[in-house]
């Protein structure tokens, strides 16, 4: 299944790797559906906020277009979670003995060398990747009480102006909240700092943007920091 793209403009490309909850013709999570529709399928709000933001901005994004149960194009492919077998608590039996390589081949792969050929084309200043958290994991953890979390790895350029930004206009904003992304960043490690281009996460609490009104009102937030980033990256 090729990556939903959206052409754009400018020194921004937007990338949404949990876009979706879409389970190919032929794969049998052996889960039940209701499960499709919680956030270990699928990053709640995120496919919309990016949308959201790429028509504010006039920016270029991609999205891709398989749940990460299938397989996690955040993940690296030797990672053990790359096909999870268990996702916060629930278990994932139709991917117990799956074909790895076959879901490399058929969708990690594209996805990201589609990813490579945007930046290619485009040739971005800055890479901004789009998600969404829980306000605590099912399977047990502190309330999380960030509306956004800033994550990033050893390139701070843009993410450090992020963070100052978000706390300057009143967000509750994490640094390296709710996780760090020097543990897990590996769609900006390969495709930002990989290339030497500023790159940064966003994590979004999903109740926030799990309604119309709530990813207009981010969006509207998010979109002048990212435009103000963009021009101190070029400018520097």
């Amino acid at each position: 299944m090729t990556p939903e793209i959206i052409a754009g403009h400018g020194p921004i490309l937007l990338i949404c790797d949990h876009a979706s909850n879409s389970v190919p013709p032929g794969i049998d999570l052996g889960i039940a559906a209701a499960l499709l529709d919680k956030h270990i399928a699928i990053d709640i709000g995120a496919a919309s906020i990016t949308r959201a933001l790429a028509a504010q901005l006039g920016a270029p994004a991609i999205l891709a277009t398989v749940s990460r149960l299938v397989i996690d194009f955040h993940r690296p492919p030797d990672h053990a979670g790359l096909v999870p077998e268990i996702s916060d608590g629930h278990s994932i039996p139709g991917n117990v003995g799956a074909d790895r390589f076959d879901r490399i081949a058929r969708y990690h792969a594209p996805y990201h060398r589609a990813l490579g050929e945007m930046i290619g084309s485009y040739r971005p200043r800055l890479l901004v990747s789009i998600h969404s958290f829980t306000p605590a994991l099912e399977s047990g953890s502190a309330p999380r009480p960030w509306e956004i979390g800033i994550l990033y790895n050893r390139d701070t350029r843009a993410a450090h102006r992020a963070i100052a930004a978000f706390q300057r206009v009143g967000v509750v904003t994490g640094d390296n909240q709710p996780y760090s992304g020097r543990d897990l960043n590996m769609t900006l490690n390969r495709h930002g700092e990989g290339n030497g281009i500023a790159s940064f996460a966003i994590e979004l609490r999903n109740e926030l943007i799990d309604h119309p009104s709530g990813v207009d009102h981010w969006a509207g937030v998010i979109a002048p920091v990212l435009s103000g980033i963009a021009q101190a990256i070029q400018s520097a």
